[in-house]
């Protein structure tokens, strides 16, 4: 199921869930125009094909006393795809990290971790991540605030698209 293969009312279910993942199926079928049963059919379709990759809260890290988080740029000796993939995989077993995310030019990779202090950051930073085997430098940012935060993608941007296609 290619992009250009959704029609009208797989873009809305998508659009819908992103924007309100917890409604009913009985709800996203009156959004979208449509009965329950075969919305429900499109929503599995969709899930299989892997435009929805999943369902989560979105927990507030400061309610939780995660007060600090900061953008770490990797830089790595070698970037074979051996040592890159062996990087990604220490990624994920370092709990601090959230995201990481490989990148073209002079920064191999951006990290973006949470800790609940700078001390357990601090202490992050120099015992794991830059003593990890291959890399060369971290640069840090700390986060002063967030002024935007949103998932997934801009369902009206898609839409204008395909309308100058047709």
């Amino acid at each position: 199921m290619a992009s250009s293969k959704l029609d009208e009312i797989d873009r809305k279910i998508l659009a819908e869930l992103q924007a309100d993942g917890r409604m009913t199926n009985v709800e996203l079928a009156k959004r979208v125009g449509i009965s329950a049963p075969p919305c429900l059919r499109r929503v599995r379709t969709l899930e299989e094909a892997g435009y929805i990759r999943g369902y989560h809260a979105d927990v507030n890290p400061r309610e939780l006393n995660f007060e600090v988080q900061v953008f770490a740029s990797v830089r790595l000796h070698s970037q074979s795809e051996a040592d890159l993939a062996q990087f990604e995989a220490r990624c994920n077993t370092w709990p601090l990290v959230r995201e990481c995310h490989m990148l073209n030019g002079e920064i191999d990779f951006i990290l973006k971790c949470v800790a609940p202090d700078l001390s357990t950051f601090q202490s992050f930073l120099m015992s794991d991540l830059t003593a990890a085997e291959n890399v060369a430098s971290v640069k840090t940012s700390l986060v002063i605030r967030c002024a935007k935060d949103e998932p997934g993608v801009p369902f009206d941007v898609l839409e204008s698209r395909l309308a100058k296609q047709a």
